[in-house]
């Protein structure tokens, strides 16, 4: 390891460069007299499958991701599930599924007036969702247009993901256009987080435009080491990039923005949480804040796979001269499979018939293995349904597992500790079945291929769930904001008992959103650069 090479002076250091923080580094640079550095351990997003809708299907595993597995489940058979984290700038946004959903404002309610987190309602928070949008086919009081952030609907959906609307409206779900809306649950196709049929990622929506800015520096490739302190004040950041040390000083603030697992990981790493563990470590304890790496809490899919009668799928395009043709419409004309994001179609309904919103969520890809875990079918043509209980009650932690920060944390999800979860991920999985078996994807469908014929009973239902869940890529919670033993920021993000030092990304929230988390990832970005100029 090299020697310290430099030691340079900027207002805001940022460590991570992902949804939020990509937001973050764009808003504060606005500022000219503010000197911002990014630093992001993965690297630039130079892989082309980053920008092409599809390419998701070819990014949860692999060198744009951290190789992460899970402790062994408990309540999931031990396994240790593929447990997919972004190492690429843009994080998140650069390798996810794209779709855009906001979750319900029940969430962000429950934030402000259950939660300690004052000042997070859905009140409060919309105008932050709005910002950041630029739909291209919704507006009024519920969609921003202008927004760096692209949202646009999927230009051609597959026929199977318009019989599986079909199938949900002929199950019993209304139709519903746009899940962003008035009303949450019913059955559609997804907005994606696409422009002009191309990914948008808050590295190409915020960051691209924000680069020619002499105020803003974005360096890639950097393992930082901790945050440096002086007695309770965050002063800046020691890193190595390409083998060399360095330390970034920052006058103003260190944000930490990156991500429910890196950010956990950091802060222990600076001597800042469990002080016991710390210890165990051999870290020096800058302040003993039990509540980091706690309350990791993820949205668990159960998966349910079909084999079609004929090539009706994606998966038809894994033969090379399908492939070469949808290469060609996608070069010559911005079209065609290459423009799906895979997960077209969704839902959002109730496992539970007395919960007031919806508490179950679906995911359809017109395709069949097209991510880490999921299985494919024999004849090499299927489709897949996800579903998973929204806002599951079982909570897991994040811990080191040892002092060097290259080394991966452990992370464990503790999925389906709560027997609660475990009824509704089995709810889930028999309503995904009864969808298949409408007569609109019945047209399609050769057979089931999974949960087989055997898997009849509520038990049988449940040890489905057991066996195939997997991580939705929702980790959140894990340096939560709030008043409790266990908050780790205050709702204006900042570090409890620590100065110049602040949280800012999906590990901040108090508890999950009904939802994917990206756009609400981003909103918590858009909010915390208003929170750190003083704008609110």
């Amino acid at each position: 390891m090299g020697v310290v090479t430099s030691e340079r002076g900027y207002d805001f250091v940022i460590v991570g460069g992902g949804s939020a923080g990509c937001v973050v580094a764009a808003r504060l640079s606005e500022n000219a007299d503010a000197r911002v550095l990014l630093l992001e351990a993965g690297g630039r997003d130079t892989n082309p499958y980053i920008h092409m809708p599809v390419g998701f299907a070819k990014m949860t595993s692999g060198p744009l991701t951290w190789g992460l597995k899970t402790a062994p489940q408990k309540h999931a058979n031990q396994r240790e599930i593929p447990y997919a984290q972004a190492k690429v700038i843009g994080g998140g946004s650069s390798i996810n599924a794209e779709v855009y959903t906001r979750g319900h404002p029940a969430d962000y309610d429950r934030w402000a007036h259950d939660e300690g987190a004052e000042a997070w309602s859905f009140a409060d928070i919309q105008p932050y969702f709005l910002r950041s949008e630029g739909n291209t086919m919704f507006s009024g009081e519920m969609h921003g247009t202008d927004g760096p952030l692209g949202v646009s609907n999927i230009p051609d959906p597959q026929p199977t993901t318009r019989a599986f609307v079909q199938a949900c409206l002929e199950f019993g779900m209304p139709y519903n256009p746009d899940f962003n809306g008035k009303a949450q649950e019913g059955a559609g196709v997804y907005q994606t987080t696409t422009r002009n049929a191309r990914r948008c990622s808050a590295a190409v929506g915020y960051l691209r435009p924000a680069k020619g800015r002499p105020n803003l520096t974005v360096e890639t490739g950097c393992l930082v080491d901790r945050v440096l302190f002086e007695g309770v004040r965050a002063i800046g950041v020691a890193y190595r990039r390409a083998g060399e040390k360095r330390v970034a000083r920052a006058d103003s603030e260190v944000l930490v923005t990156a991500g429910a697992i890196g950010s956990p990981k950091i802060m222990m790493l600076s001597g800042v949480g469990p002080a016991a563990h710390l210890r165990q470590h051999g870290i020096e304890v800058v302040h003993d804040l039990p509540g980091v790496g706690e309350n990791l809490t993820d949205h668990y899919g159960v998966d349910i796979v079909a084999e079609l009668k004929g090539p009706t799928s994606l998966d038809k395009y894994n033969k090379l001269h399908w492939m070469i043709w949808a290469g060609i419409q996608y070069k010559l004309f911005k079209s065609g499979p290459v423009t799906s994001n895979v997960v077209e179609g969704g839902a959002f309904w109730y496992g539970d018939r007395s919960s007031v919103i919806p508490d179950l969520q679906f995911h359809f890809l017109a395709g069949a293995g097209a991510e880490d875990g999921v299985p494919s079918v024999p004849s090499g043509s299927g489709i897949t349904l996800n579903s998973y209980a929204l806002r599951p009650k079982s909570r897991g932690t994040v811990r080191l597992r040892s002092s060097d920060p290259a080394d991966k944390p452990i992370v464990d999800p503790n999925f389906l500790a709560d027997p609660a979860d475990l009824k509704i991920s089995a709810e889930g999985v028999r309503i995904s079945r009864e969808i298949f078996q409408q007569p609109s994807l019945q047209k399609y469908i050769r057979r089931l291929h999974l949960p087989g014929a055997d898997v009849k009973t509520q038990k049988d239902y449940e040890e489905y769930a057991r066996h195939y869940g997997r991580t939705s890529y929702h980790p959140t919670c894990t340096c939560k904001m709030g008043i409790d033993a266990i908050a780790v920021v205050d709702p204006k993000l900042r570090v409890r008992g620590l100065e110049n030092i602040r949280v800012c990304d999906s590990s901040v929230m108090p508890s999950l959103v009904g939802s994917n988390t990206n756009a609400a990832t981003i909103m918590i970005g858009e909010r915390a650069a208003d929170l750190i100029r003083g704008n609110r």
